[in-house]
């Protein structure tokens, strides 16, 4: 695991999906079994930083990554369990219908940045940020491209 910290706040602006709502922690901050599951995610990674944030109620942890020059974010339940995995994807890695759903709901506006969001090793939706003048928004859709019904 690589680590860098001179560099983490700069690269964290860089991440477009970094939510303020999320609290900036410590790696020393994390419970150990959560800190223990952070270390096996993040093999080969460079850690960007570490977040706690609420979520319903409950209390959730992400470690953000960079893997190979793309953003990679993993949550993880206080049990030390990876509740969820966004990873940036390339538009020609995505599966037609998906790329296609991604583009119609885009309409006119550009797609940016695109993520697979994987639960239990699943990938349960793709979400792309979309920017038309200067107007920002997020779109997602499942697997198969269409709309979903409620957001992942």
């Amino acid at each position: 695991m690589k680590s860098i910290n001179v560099l983490s706040a700069a690269i964290l602006f860089a991440i477009p999906n970094f939510s303020f709502a999320e609290h900036r922690i410590s790696k020393s901050d994390l419970p150990e079994v959560v800190s223990k599951t952070a270390d096996a995610q993040s093999d080969g990674a460079i850690v960007v930083g570490y977040a706690k944030d609420v979520e319903k109620g409950k209390t959730e942890y992400e470690v953000q990554l960079m893997v190979d020059g793309h953003t990679k974010d993993v949550t993880i339940d206080p049990l030390g369990n990876v509740l969820e995995v966004e990873e940036q994807v390339q538009q020609g890695a995505l599966p037609a219908n998906a790329l296609n759903g991604l583009r119609a709901q885009a309409g006119k506006g550009s797609i940016r940045k695109i993520e697979s969001l994987m639960k239990r090793d699943k990938i349960v939706a793709y979400e792309a940020q979309v920017v038309a003048g200067k107007r920002h928004w997020e779109i997602q859709v499942g697997p198969d491209g269409q709309k979903l019904d409620h957001e992942e």
